[in-house]
């Protein structure tokens, strides 16, 4: 947390307070989160124009018109703070716009992270060049996920958490499509027919636009720029809903762990 979802909400929500304004205070309040913030991003971002606000995997771009772009990964307990007034004690950068608008990002557990990427270097940055296809975008499709699984014996759900397959997928996302998909999440990858490829990428679309439709999935700390909750927990069909009934059969929801992560599923219908 927060995956794909939450950060598309994210963007956003960020867009009507940041498009097209002009940063006239930026200050960065700590030295590092995951990693080292960069040591010129308050004299490179302040007095810039924001250009553009995008997405790419779990990360969230901030375009400006000086040419650079300003790169945030909410971590494990990211958000963003619209019209956040005093700065809080975990918020450790605080940006104001010519509009008078103030927006902090807030993140007590400082797994996030905040680079500074030359516009026109961004496919080329370390963490995107690795990237696979955005899951939303043209090229996830049923053929894609036959070509990429062939002669693997790894379980399909370790493959769908792999970025370097389809970026931006998360442990939550991933639960929901198998079982919409009706596929079990240790099956090996390189056996599982393309008709059943073609409804697990069908899936893995629907769980994703559904989620961001409901601003995400609230468990922790994570709320849209506005402070708004999101709702998409409520739909979860099998994530976090272990012995209660599965929505797609005469069967009940287990957990198992793998690799450290929750695995949420449905025996009687994932094959």
């Amino acid at each position: 947390m927060p995956e794909l979802p939450e950060v598309e909400t994210t963007v956003r929500g960020l867009e009507p307070a940041l498009l097209g304004q002009r940063l006239v205070r930026v200050d960065v309040r700590r030295a590092d989160l995951r990693r080292a913030i960069p040591v010129d991003l308050r004299q490179r971002m302040t007095g810039a124009r924001i250009t553009s606000l995008g997405r790419r995997a779990k990360y969230g771009i901030i375009g400006t018109d000086r040419g650079d772009s300003l790169i945030f990964h909410l971590g494990m307990s990211g958000r963003w703070r619209l019209d956040a007034g005093k700065p809080g004690a975990h918020d450790h950068l605080v940006v104001e716009t010519e509009a008078g608008r103030v927006l902090a990002l807030n993140d007590p557990r400082r797994f996030g992270s905040l680079d500074l990427v030359e516009t026109e270097q961004l496919i080329h940055w370390p963490p995107f060049a690795a990237l696979g296809p955005e899951p939303l975008g043209d090229v996830l499709s049923g053929p894609y996920l036959k070509a990429v699984f062939a002669g693997r014996v790894a379980p399909v759900k370790a493959l769908l958490l792999d970025q370097r397959v389809v970026a931006g997928l998360g442990n939550i996302y991933v639960c929901e499509a198998l079982n919409m998909a009706g596929i079990a999440p240790g099956r090996q990858a390189g056996r599982i027919s393309g008709k059943r490829l073609d409804l697990l990428a069908t899936a893995i679309r629907a769980v994703l636009t559904a989620a961001i439709e409901a601003g995400g999935s609230t468990i922790r700390d994570y709320t849209q720029p506005d402070g708004q909750f999101g709702y998409f927990a409520k739909q979860w069909r099998v994530y976090g809903r272990e012995g209660l009934p599965c929505p797609r059969a005469d069967g009940t929801v287990i957990r198992t762990v793998d690799a450290g992560r929750s695995t949420f599923w449905c025996k009687t219908c994932q094959s």
